[in-house]
């Protein structure tokens, strides 16, 4: 999976181990996300979004068509 969160982390001057606190995880969950090596659940993926302002797809880019629609079919 593709990840802009490194980018919307530093816009908004967020540490990496600030990130974790406000949604719950580790920083190397955080530093996992950030190099593509975890995919988030989407309770995650919603709660990161939240604190970076932005919408999941914004943060995430699910290259797996599949994902994508599940994903899209739970948010709407």
């Amino acid at each position: 999976m593709k990840t802009n969160l490194k980018e919307l982390r530093e816009k908004h001057s967020l540490t990496q181990e600030a990130l974790a606190e406000k949604v719950d995880v580790t920083r190397q969950t955080i530093l996992f996300l950030e190099k593509g090596k975890y995919n988030p659940s989407l309770r995650l993926a919603y709660r990161i979004a939240k604190v970076l302002n932005a919408k999941i797809e914004d943060v995430f880019s699910f290259e797996d068509e599949k994902l994508w629609k599940l994903l899209s079919n739970l948010l709407t």
